[in-house]
């Protein structure tokens, strides 16, 4: 479960962590009033889980209340990259000197955590991962171990922080590792970690990520899913649906994590092509592809204001090919005309010939059958630029 910034906020404050005073207000009326209990600079600060809120016009400084319901009038409502911001948080201004970058997270990969430390944040930390590597330390943390004071002086001494700074920042990086460790979090990033003109160390916006399968530990996060506010992620959990929302054109519906993973590459390197659209989501329907799970799927997937096309892919295993077209033939059925969006169907394995053969006798106007994986993708693509 991703936490909006607000909710990481309240969790750093929790445990420590220098953050400043924050509140939510989910009307132009409470933004002002929040203010005003605040006062001063405030920053009003769309309340969404993805990137790019400030170049979308999420994010505006303000000096008095009233600027702070005007700025929130124009923010409430707006589509930032297919999220409709319901929320803005109201956040205490503040005189930053230096902009620094921190992470923590699960290293699948290598079995291990890893941390992520820079002097220099507030930028995209991929563009600086890739015009200068060398600026963004890479620091392996045993799970067993941790990040104790010792091994914070030393992460943050290898990204490049002075011996004075890193003294000041260390006992900061210990906290955030307590968030990571007694929160079962995968993510913990605080981008940026800044020092204010009169030398304070402030986590200023945090982006956290919590492993679902923890949950059973944790008896508070029912109120931070109640606080979950996108739609779409809402009606798929209801459905029981592996979905994660992304930031593309083209829907994306498959049996199988791999296969859908496997899809999204496939559908990123079609778009480069065809105008650079890109994934639209992460769907796995898993093993059963009935015609109401697939309505279920395609009735997220369709709902996504971003999608232009859907792309369903599916390998037939335990669940027959002829299932899976029924289920597909069914659901459109189900969704009548609320399906208006092209879709592009590979089909393979088990009994594939009668499953194509369902199709093409159903010659849906929707339903474009193609044969192969990467065929399939670059007609989705197409579709979705057109």
């Amino acid at each position: 479960m991703d936490l909006f910034e607000y909710q990481a906020r309240d969790l750093f404050e929790k445990y420590g962590v220098p953050v400043l005073q924050g509140l939510t207000a989910d009307t132009p009326e409470e933004a002002e009033a929040a203010a005003a209990k605040i006062g001063g600079t405030v920053v009003v600060k769309a309340q969404v889980k993805v990137g790019g809120r400030g170049k979308a016009g999420g994010v505006k400084v303000v000096h008095d209340p009233a600027a702070a319901k005007e700025a929130a009038t124009k923010i409430l409502g707006l589509d930032i990259k297919g999220h409709v911001v319901k929320r803005v948080m109201i956040a205490e201004g503040a005189k930053i000197a230096r902009e620094f970058y921190f992470s923590v997270l699960l290293d699948r990969s290598n079995r291990t955590f890893l941390s992520l430390c820079s002097v220099e944040g507030g930028m995209e930390i991929e563009q600086l991962a890739e015009e200068r590597p060398d600026a963004l330390a890479k620091i392996a943390v045993d799970a067993v171990s941790g990040i104790d004071l010792d091994k914070a002086l030393a992460i943050a001494k290898a990204g490049g922080f002075d011996d004075a700074t890193a003294a000041k920042v260390a006992p900061v990086l210990v906290k955030l590792y307590d968030v990571f460790v007694k929160e079962d979090a995968t993510l913990v990033e605080v981008n940026p970690l800044v020092e204010t003109e009169d030398g304070q160390i402030l986590a200023l916006d945090g982006k956290v990520s919590l492993d679902d399968n923890a949950e059973f530990r944790h008896t508070d996060r029912e109120e931070m899913e109640r606080d979950e506010i996108d739609p779409l992620e809402a009606k798929a959990k209801a459905w029981d649906l592996n979905y994660v929302k992304l930031d593309g054109e083209v829907g994306i519906i498959g049996n199988g994590a791999g296969l859908v993973m496997s899809t999204l590459d496939v559908v990123a390197y079609a778009g480069e092509k065809h105008g650079g659209v890109r994934p639209a989501n992460f769907l796995d329907i898993g093993g059963g592809a009935s015609a109401e799970v697939m309505a279920n799927g395609l009735d997220v997937i369709l709902g996504d204001v971003q999608v232009k096309s859907v792309f369903v892919n599916v390998f037939g295993g335990i669940t027959a090919c002829d299932a899976v077209a029924n289920g597909i033939v069914g659901a459109l059925a189900k969704l009548g005309d609320s399906a208006t969006k092209p879709l592009v169907v590979r089909l393979d394995g088990n009994n594939v010939v009668e499953g194509r053969r369902i199709l093409a006798e159903a010659n849906h106007p929707l339903v474009t059958v193609v044969a192969t994986m990467d065929e399939a993708a670059d007609k989705a693509a197409e579709l979705a630029n057109r």
